[in-house]
């Protein structure tokens, strides 16, 4: 009896101590996952013109429209509208989103109070080369999940997004803007290093991408 009584005590020993350490050692680490949220393609030829996009995105599209069908094949026209070919119809941009394991780099940045979101994107996104129409609707998208935050660390993202989502389009635009916003809600404002915002020019067959993540 004493001998039942003896195990008994060392097996709830042994598993009291089990569940001392996992408390300790906290819940597994999980891989972190972004979510690239909506961004968008406008193309901007000269002339009418017929252009394939295609996507390498170090991760999984869980939306695109049009349907991406391995890319994208549209007449785009010089106002930007689209006419996608697989099924005729009119487009005012491509859009995609997806899920990866990208790792933004939020140690540069801007610190803005939610209540000056909009103004801070409007002034920052044009700087960096949008149209009013562009920046309109990358506000109306992003503005309700951030304004209503105590402050908001803003990110813009270059090469960390380009290597993980790259474009392949054929005929060649002239010029490139790709913008990318990373940011994190805060309670309290910090402070971070501030980066310098490039200017950009518009020449020839011209392609426009906005998007976005929040890091948690």
């Amino acid at each position: 009896m004493k001998n039942k009584k003896r195990l008994l005590a060392a097996l709830c020993f042994a598993l009291l101590a089990a569940l001392m350490l996992t408390a300790c050692r906290g819940p597994k680490e999980e891989e972190e996952v972004t979510e690239d949220a909506k961004p968008v393609i406008y193309l901007y030829p000269e002339t009418a013109t017929d252009v394939s996009v295609t996507l390498a995105y170090a991760g999984e599209l869980t939306t695109t429209y049009p349907a991406y069908n391995e890319g994208w094949n549209v007449t785009a026209m010089p106002d930007g509208t689209l006419i996608n070919k697989a099924d005729g119809k009119e487009y005012s941009y491509l859009f995609w989103e997806g899920i990866s394991e990208t790792q933004y780099d939020l140690s540069r940045g801007f610190v803005v109070k939610g209540s000056d979101t909009a103004a801070f994107l409007q002034a920052a996104l044009s700087r960096m080369g949008l149209l009013p129409r562009e920046y309109n609707e990358f506000i109306v998208y992003w503005l309700p999940r951030m304004e209503h935050n105590p402050y908001n660390l803003i990110t813009f993202q270059q090469e960390a997004y380009t290597e993980s989502a790259k474009l392949t389009v054929t005929p060649e635009p002239d010029s490139v803007l790709r913008v990318f916003m990373a940011y994190k809600a805060l309670d309290h404002w910090v402070e971070v290093e501030t980066p310098i915002l490039q200017g950009f020019e518009r020449e020839g067959f011209t392609l426009v991408e906005w998007g976005g993540a929040e890091v948690k």
